[in-house]
């Protein structure tokens, strides 16, 4: 059903596709629980039994073992003879503070807050209305700012999740013709200083809550850029900063209605000049039944904070009413495209 069975589409009949389909949740539970115990820290010094590890995960021996041998067999772990346990490539990308962020984006996307979110997917389609603020009792991002530890643990599986965007933003399009680029909404700072490591000859603006971007100036230290990076906290419902050339907006219209995005963008144009660009980062969608990673994201978008992801035509109808002129999309070699936008 799941791990190394590799029937294919093809091969498998309809109602075995739909019943695959239909237990995934399992799977995800199965490499939350593994990550929640930090199986993968504690196999990193070499190959450990589950007797080993019942002690140090305060779990029960025996269900432990089901446990790691059900993993093994999705391929994070290897089991010998003996049954001892090792991890494979998939098992060390678990571990914490490995590159990629898999673990920090598995407890928060397979967490209990976010499953009970999920659970009003049937409400969010019968009314329209966020399943997550239903299930929080608030709107999904104020929530996040009431809890500073998930609020950490969401900007990090931003970057699992998002983590091949930004060399592919950087080098698809080009933006040797700017001087200043303000990133609204950039959170860690994890694309601007990517687009900056790129180009040398730019300078940034960094601009979210402050709750947001407490944890940019390690990342932005890190990676050698703090002199050319400012960071500014601050609500982009409220303004944005002055004096940029370029615009980012990476995953931030996705997240709102159309009003709450014509805030938003109004904010951007009333600080833009005739030379400017305001660059919005989206997956954008293709008509028809075209498969797409976005069409699945447009789900947590309608369950989550109450956002959408767009097609081209979509996008530009909402340029247009912000007083702003889709330019072009600009495709990346990841599943995102630049929306690129001027003064009307």
């Amino acid at each position: 059903m799941t791990g190394n069975d590799h029937n294919t589409n093809d091969t498998m009949p309809p109602y075995a596709q739909l019943v695959q389909m239909a237990i995934t949740h399992w799977v995800s539970h199965i490499i939350y629980v593994a990550a929640k115990l930090g199986l993968a820290d504690h196999l990193a010094k070499g190959p450990k039994s589950a007797d080993d590890l019942a002690g140090p995960t305060q779990t029960h021996a025996p269900s432990l073992y089901r446990l790691m041998r059900t993993l093994a067999s999705l391929g994070i772990f290897t089991e010998d003879a003996t049954q001892r346990f090792a991890l494979t490539p998939l098992g060390e990308a678990l571990k914490t503070g490995a590159p990629g962020s898999a673990r920090g984006s598995i407890l928060t996307l397979a967490s209990e807050w976010m499953s009970r979110g999920w659970d009003q997917l049937l409400y969010s389609v019968q009314t329209g209305k966020g399943g997550f603020e239903k299930s929080l009792g608030m709107p999904f991002f104020d929530w996040l700012a009431k809890n500073p530890e998930e609020a950490s643990m969401f900007s990090e599986t931003m970057i699992g999740i998002h983590g091949a965007e930004p060399p592919a933003v950087a080098t698809a399009y080009d933006f040797s013709r700017f001087t200043t680029i303000i990133d609204v909404g950039g959170a860690t700072g994890n694309l601007l200083t990517t687009i900056l490591g790129r180009y040398p000859g730019l300078r940034g603006i960094l601009y979210d809550l402050a709750h947001v971007v407490r944890d940019a100036p390690a990342l932005i230290q890190a990676r050698g850029l703090a002199d050319r990076i400012t960071i500014e906290p601050g609500s982009f419902f409220e303004g944005v900063p002055g004096g940029g050339d370029a615009y980012l907006l990476s995953h931030i219209i996705h997240d709102w209605t159309e009003d709450q995005c014509l805030t938003i963008l109004g904010h951007c144009r009333r600080e833009m000049n005739a030379d400017s660009r305001l660059l919005i980062i989206e997956m954008v969608l293709p008509v028809g039944d075209t498969p797409h990673p976005g069409k699945i994201l447009d789900m947590m978008m309608l369950v989550g904070p109450g956002g959408q992801e767009r097609t081209k035509q979509e996008y530009g109808n909402l340029l247009r009413k912000a007083g702003l002129r889709l330019t072009r999309v600009v495709p990346t070699a990841s599943p995102v495209s630049v929306v690129e936008a001027a003064l009307v």
